[in-house]
């Protein structure tokens, strides 16, 4: 019965259905007079359950834009300077020292090739002071949750050591200490990251290594709590050029699947994307042509010295699933081979029409028809962000001259999803403001839904929450998972924490019927104790015109129906008491 009324609802809705996706731009409303800036990270800084937006300004400058702006979408808040003489090259905001406060880690540096990290620690909305880091960092950092305690760890490797080190900043003291044993050089850039490789919901650790020319990629699963060596995997023999892994559940199977960019040649004229299945060494193209007519289009990364931001602009796939239908696509930025002007381009997901994509089933297809995002000049990075915070994903694009663009996603076919963001579950009713952090970005945790599509066969999808934080990942500090063309309840929404050293049980829960088009905000306290975490469920209703007609149809169908089968039914009882009086007439002869 649960499923009843949402399948007949979705049944006369497709009746009328005329889907159309598009992009809108609205920069004007959304950005206002901020002007120009390097996007930085995403994350609710001050606690309003609304997403916020970090940039960089002047090279210098970290400026967080806060947004819900009457005038505009965002407006300014805080800005500070992060350096003097230096260049910012990323921020990563989160909880650093346990308060349930969201802090803002900068690295910054002077030359390109060491780096500086410096935490500004917050306040109840205020960054009043900071602490610099004494180690000098080889690249920039990978932030996780190292041992399991949901504070923010810091991993690397420090100028003048050969190892790696993790850094802890737990009540503001900073302790470096050797992270792992053996796990080799780390490759400059790197696109390490923190996410379930294997399935049981728990953190494991992806390295990105430098073995002398060649790169590999190093495995280290969660055992109890212990991050063991597990496996390595060589890139594809046929790349010259290598970018930045990216993951995301590529093809709807609940695990999460890595994709690689780079080039067949050195120069990037033939550009190709990689998919590898979880414990698999095989190596799947899942890219389409990037032949648009007559043009030619392909990757190319920017150096420190070519690029606007002061900083180097490797190769790198920004996911997101912009239509909902459960499987993640992809911005890229592209480069005309005839002009080299830059431009963005979004890769849907789309079930495989090419051999070489056969074993995975599923490709990327260039949309080479949104005009509102290809005619934007000299892009330099495009990613997702929910605008409106209505589950929909829209797009912002940092231009060539650092201008910020905003671009609507209409989308009118109604499709569903669920977003899902997990707190760090430090406190609960008695946090030091009073007030629930819900602005505290928690690398690691994992979301898995189960549920039935319109077909009625099984649906998967999964999703690690911040598993990647260098070299402008810009993830976002939820998850928005598409359910398709599906109005069914979701039947089982599962969600997983890291656990500490020791630990064997795994730190999961899960909930049933979750309500499709709704936020869920998962606060795991006490952390060791899942039975006992809870949850806030916040429904965003669709913003598709034909579901409200839809809903207006079908309402107005069940009272013509019912007034019918009253109509009848009175009929019949008048018929019926005409013939006991017509009884009665002839037994009183």
């Amino acid at each position: 019965m649960a499923r009843l009324f949402p399948a007949a609802f979705l049944a006369f809705s497709l009746l009328l259905e005329g889907g159309h996706c598009g992009l809108v731009n609205v920069t004007d409303s959304v950005f206002g007079q901020i002007g120009r800036g390097s996007l930085a990270a995403f994350g609710d800084f001050n606690s309003d359950k609304q997403t916020d937006v970090f940039i960089v300004t002047d090279k210098k400058n970290v400026t967080i834009l806060l947004s819900g702006g009457k005038k505009t979408y965002f407006s300014k808040y805080l800005s500070f300077a992060a350096t003097d003489d230096g260049i910012v090259t990323s921020v990563v905001p989160g909880d650093y020292d346990g308060d349930s406060q969201m802090d803002v880690l900068v690295a910054t540096t002077l030359d390109n090739v060491f780096q500086q990290l410096t935490v500004y620690w917050g306040n109840q909305g205020k960054t009043e002071n900071h602490t610099k880091l004494e180690q000098l960092f080889k690249d920039e950092p990978l932030v996780l949750d190292f041992d399991g305690d949901m504070i923010p760890d810091v991993l690397g490797e420090i100028k003048g050591e050969e190892k790696s080190s993790i850094c802890f900043m737990k009540n503001r003291l900073v302790n470096c200490v050797d992270a792992l044993q053996s796990s080799g050089r780390f490759a400059i850039p790197h696109s390490h990251a923190f996410l379930d490789l294997n399935r049981d919901f728990t953190a494991d650790l992806f390295l990105t290594n430098q073995d002398g020319h060649q790169v590999k990629y190093d495995m280290w699963y969660n055992v109890n709590g212990n991050f063991t060596y597990g496996q390595s995997l060589p890139p594809p023999a046929d790349l010259k050029v290598i970018g930045q892994s990216a993951f995301a559940d590529f093809d709807g199977d609940g695990g999460q699947d890595h994709l690689l960019p780079g080039c067949t040649d050195s120069e990037c004229h033939t550009s190709v994307i990689y998919l590898n299945k979880p414990g698999s060494q095989v190596w799947t193209n899942v890219s389409g042509s990037f032949r648009n007519r007559d043009v030619e289009w392909r990757f190319k990364g920017m150096k420190a010295n070519e690029s606007p931001t002061g900083f180097g602009l490797p190769i790198t796939l920004h996911m997101g699933d912009y239509n909902m239908d459960g499987f993640p696509d992809v911005l890229v930025i592209l480069v005309n081979s005839s002009d080299s002007s830059r431009t963005a381009f979004l890769l849907e997901n789309v079930p495989c029409t090419e051999p070489s994509c056969s074993a995975a089933g599923r490709m990327l297809q260039p949309l080479w028809d949104l005009p509102e995002l290809t005619r934007l000049p000299n892009a330099l990075v495009a990613t997702f962000f929910d605008l409106y915070e209505d589950g929909i994903l829209d797009v912002l694009v940092m231009g060539g001259d650092l201008s910020l663009y905003a671009l609507h996603n209409s989308f009118e076919s109604d499709a569903y999803f669920v977003k899902v963001i997990v707190l760090s579950g430090l406190c609960f009713s008695s946090c030091p403001t009073h007030t629930q952090p819900f602005g505290v970005n928690q690398p690691g945790p994992y979301v898995q839904y189960t549920s039935v599509d319109a077909n009625g066969y099984q649906k998967n999808a999964s999703a690690g929450q911040l598993s990647q934080s260098a070299h402008l990942s810009l993830q976002l500090p939820y998850a928005v998972l598409g359910l398709g063309r599906s109005a069914n309840f979701i039947d089982r929404l599962a969600v997983g924490i890291p656990r500490p050293p020791g630990q064997q049980e795994r730190r999961r829960q899960e909930w049933t019927s979750i309500i499709p088009n709704s936020q869920l905000i998962v606060i795991p306290f006490p952390n060791d104790k899942p039975r006992s975490w809870s949850t806030k469920l916040y429904l965003t209703p669709s913003q598709g015109l034909l579901t409200g007609i839809a809903l207006l149809c079908i309402c107005i169908a069940i009272l013509i129906i019912i007034g019918i089968l009253h109509w009848n039914e009175k009929k019949a009882d008048d018929k019926e008491k005409r013939l006991e009086a017509h009884r009665f007439h002839f037994d009183a002869m």
